[in-house]
């Protein structure tokens, strides 16, 4: 197995801002280098960044690990699989496209 300790991980925690019109959800990626409790300090700073802008934080974590030692333009660093009997168009307007996202074109 190859060395883990200088890979990059992908952590996306989920948030509910408490101070905000509308009380949206926030799903917020990290990134973590190294194996050792990547959870745990992902964790411990979404609890931090829940702290200092008045969200909080919903306890659910989920962890890639990219494969990667060195990121670079393109590199994957987020992958969730889901399974579903909807077709795609229903899929999209269910998970990613209600009408309540707030997105910002770049």
């Amino acid at each position: 197995m190859a060395d883990q300790a200088d890979e990059w991980y992908a952590v996306r925690c989920v948030f509910r801002w408490t101070e905000a019109a509308g009380q949206p959800y926030e799903e917020r990626i990290t990134l973590w280098r190294g194996s050792d409790a990547v959870l745990a300090r992902a964790e411990a700073e979404a609890r931090e960044y829940a702290a200092n802008t008045g969200t909080t934080y919903l306890g659910l974590a989920q962890s890639y690990a990219t494969g990667e030692k060195q990121l670079s333009p393109g590199s994957e660093v987020f992958s969730l699989l889901r399974d579903s009997a909807l077709p795609p168009e229903e899929y999209l307007d269910r998970h990613f496209d209600t009408g309540g996202e707030r997105q910002h074109g770049t």
